[in-house]
């Protein structure tokens, strides 16, 4: 079975780093793209940043751009999310996915919160 265990969040000081990881396994997870998305109580999900199956391209939400950057590691079966210069505004559950993948999975997400 498909399953997508994200981890790494916490509580972090606002300009502080984390750097999240979603461990992908029952799939052929070296010949699909990744996601992470994110959301906040009370906001609507949002897309965060994406990765070819390959890691040879990606792509971001403008509100990450200059701090974040996906990354992943094929041998492993494991996507990674680096957070810097953390803001309030990136308090939220954080999630992995497949891209454009036959089946619809989510993992339990991990929390990021960002607080003085």
């Amino acid at each position: 079975q498909v399953q997508l265990v994200e981890s790494g969040g916490g509580l972090v000081q606002p300009g502080g780093s984390l750097r999240l990881s979603c461990a992908a396994s029952g799939f052929s997870f070296s010949t699909y793209a990744m996601r992470w998305y994110r959301q906040a109580p009370g906001k609507v999900r949002e897309l965060v940043a994406a990765i070819s199956s390959a890691g040879g391209y990606t792509n971001y939400a403008d509100f990450v751009k200059g701090r974040f950057t996906i990354s992943r590691d094929n041998a492993k079966n494991t996507v990674y999310l680096q957070m810097n210069s953390l803001k309030f505004e990136d308090t939220a559950v954080y999630y992995c996915k497949a891209q454009n993948a036959p089946f619809d999975a989510w993992g339990q997400g991990t929390q990021v919160t960002v607080s003085s």
